[in-house]
């Protein structure tokens, strides 16, 4: 049993990383790691960070993984900490555990009186506007007024203000409903699978906030991070133990600006013994740590989340939110100055973070990622010089091009998307772009905490479990050009370019230039921006591979002591066993199969037509 290993691996008190992948669980451990801290990574089909909505997919969706994950949780909190001696007392019945959930993952509610026009549907105070789907599709206008904010200032509609509402309810269900329900669940089958196995009722709390608003502004307006703070001291006083930690998609983000924001909260030579009071382990589900392509697909042609609105109408709500450039792609090798200092030494409260990259961010063609993030053809060519230096040597090659009105096509890497080069680029052509730059510029370039577009150090707790899912489709890459339509459909999506099985494809078939990763990400977030987490590692690990499926032992590969590079995936040289297709293990398995019009296992089950009934 897969739980069962991982229980005896927990308990050995050593430094881990975990990576399960379909058929095979893959745990790696670093040799020299302190006897104090343990890191894990359990690669699930976890999907992030646009998850609510999306068409459903039993077999690869968070209902299905996130039980699982669950699993080794709850087995964790059952074995007592043997970390040190006095860790000893540290048992399963004093721990809780804190969710922070993910993009568009918490209920939006409205405060405000507001008549819809030719609709049956008004809003009302606590009316659900995140997610009503009859007020969508009935008063999408009015529904739009609740959800828009005020690009520059961030404030809300003069009409209409929503926010969020508070407790487990809060991110369970998005749309509860007979229909609606299941297609927006989050962490329904989560809280439920923990309350199966017998969790207290005050043992899980969760920290919904405001996912449109920035890091810094979830501070400035509803103070989240001092409640959240709070949230974990009454954890403690509560249940008189430290907490678990879950963060999916840009909780995650939310999670590390926390960390940060902390330092300069409390004294800080308390900062690390607070940590180590309050939180127990980290668990960082489907993490964004280098960001991901399809936030800047949505920037120029929207994202509609599945639902029944025009990808421009979903443009305009995306690009109104102060967190759509949380999730940018971003440079490994580019670093900002760490204004804590400023705080103390120079009483500077506020400041750029100026950006420092390493040379091997000018030695490499696309900032670390396996392709450049974007290829766009533009009409003119109008004041690119200033905007886009690197196009300044190639000008006189395309000014034939540009006198006959030929578009020409730029490509950018990450870095440039994430300092703010493409949008210049493209601001005489789209309206959005100078609204973006100057959140960009505003919101997290000068945030006074932490410059969000940056790489993360590994955060100074005890135990991290990294989980993601691997080996699906992924866009990595997008190519876009005018499409002749007034904003906000002036932008198309003409080639995608994904990562899957180890190579890079492009939708039209066309030649891909490119790194190929090891493996491909989890259909939304790019394999290297969800393993990003493996440079925590120390210099030597030891890898573990055991099937998923139930086992007798025989079939565990080891590989001990193995090398591991700093910023440096690990790739075990271990050839996977091949699999064995098992049987129906109990009756319930044999079950007439509708969709193909026989039994589910035709080749061990027996169809008896008189009843439609499928037996051994």
């Amino acid at each position: 049993d897969p739980r069962g290993f991982l229980a005896a691996v927990v308990s050995t008190g050593e430094r881990y990383e975990c990576i399960t992948r379909t058929p095979a669980l893959r745990l790696v451990r670093s040799s020299q790691a302190s006897p104090s801290s343990f890191t894990l990574s359990l690669s699930v089909s976890a999907r992030s960070p646009f998850t609510p909505m999306s068409r459903p997919r039993r077999s690869r969706g968070m209902a299905v993984s996130l039980p699982k994950i669950c699993g080794a949780v709850i087995l964790l909190q059952m074995i007592p900490a043997v970390h040190s001696a006095e860790e000893w007392s540290l048992h399963h019945s004093k721990l809780s555990g804190v969710i922070i959930p993910g993009f568009a993952s918490t209920q939006l509610r409205a405060w405000s009186v507001l008549d819809c026009p030719y609709s049956p549907l008004d809003f009302n105070p606590l009316d659900s506007v995140w997610l009503d789907t009859r007020k969508v599709l009935s008063a999408v206008n009015c529904w739009l007024k609740c959800m828009l904010l005020d690009p520059y200032n961030q404030t809300d509609h003069p009409e209409c203000k929503s926010r969020p509402d508070s407790g487990l309810s809060a991110i369970t269900e998005l749309d509860p409903g007979y229909i609606t329900g299941p297609l927006s669940s989050v962490w329904k089958e989560w809280v439920r699978w923990c309350i199966e196995f017998g969790i207290e009722p005050n043992a899980i709390l969760a920290a919904p906030y405001d996912w449109r608003l920035s890091a810094s502004l979830l501070e400035e307006r509803d103070l989240y991070f001092h409640k959240l703070k709070l949230t974990f001291e009454t954890a403690l006083k509560l249940r008189g133990g430290p907490s678990l930690v879950f963060a999916h998609s840009m909780g995650n983000n939310v999670f590390r600006y926390f960390l940060e924001w902390l330092k300069l909260e409390i004294a800080p030579k308390l900062y690390l013994q607070w940590l180590d009071d309050h939180i127990h382990a980290y668990f960082a589900v489907g993490a964004p740590l280098l960001g991901a392509a399809e936030t800047v697909k949505a920037t120029l042609s929207g994202f509609t989340f599945g639902l029944p609105i025009a990808e421009g109408t979903a443009r305009l709500m995306f690009n109104s939110f102060g967190s759509s450039l949380w999730l940018t792609p971003f440079s490994k090798y580019c670093r900002a100055d760490n204004t804590y200092w400023k705080h103390f030494f120079d009483g500077k409260g506020r400041g750029e973070h100026r950006s420092h990259c390493d040379d091997r961010e000018f030695r490499s063609n696309y900032s670390g990622w396996p392709t450049n993030i974007i290829n766009i053809e533009i009409p003119s060519m109008k004041a690119i010089g200033t905007a886009y230096p690197s196009f300044s040597n190639e000008a006189p090659a395309v000014n034939s091009d540009m006198e006959c009105g030929l578009p020409v096509r730029l490509s950018f890497s990450a870095r440039e998307v994430s300092d703010g080069t493409f949008f210049k680029a493209i601001q005489d052509f789209d309206p959005d772009s100078q609204r973006l730059l100057y959140m960009l510029q505003k919101l997290y370039h000068d945030d006074p905490v932490l410059n969000p577009l940056t790489p993360w150090d590994r955060p100074p707790l005890k135990n991290i479990f990294c989980i993601y899912g691997v080996d699906m489709k992924t866009e990595v890459g997008y190519h876009f050009a005018p499409s002749g339509k007034p904003y906000p459909d002036n932008w198309i999506v003409t080639d995608v370019i994904y990562e899957f099985e180890g190579s890079l494809l492009s939708r039209s078939g066309n030649l891909v230039e490119g790194v190929s990763e090891y493996a491909s990400g989890d259909e939304t977030v790019p394999y290297h921006s969800l393993s990003w987490c493996k440079t925590w590692l120390g210099p030597r690990v030891n890898i573990t591979r055991a099937p998923q499926s139930e086992h007798d032992g025989t079939d565990v590969q080891m590989n001990i002591n193995v090398e591991h590079y700093p910023d440096k995936d690990i790739i075990p040289n271990m050839t996977r066993p091949n699999r064995i297709k098992r049987g129906p293990l109990r009756d319930a398995d044999c079950y007439w199969d509708y969709g193909k019009a026989r039994c589910a296992w035709p080749g061990h089950c027996e169809y008896r037509s008189y009843k439609r009934i499928c037996n051994y």
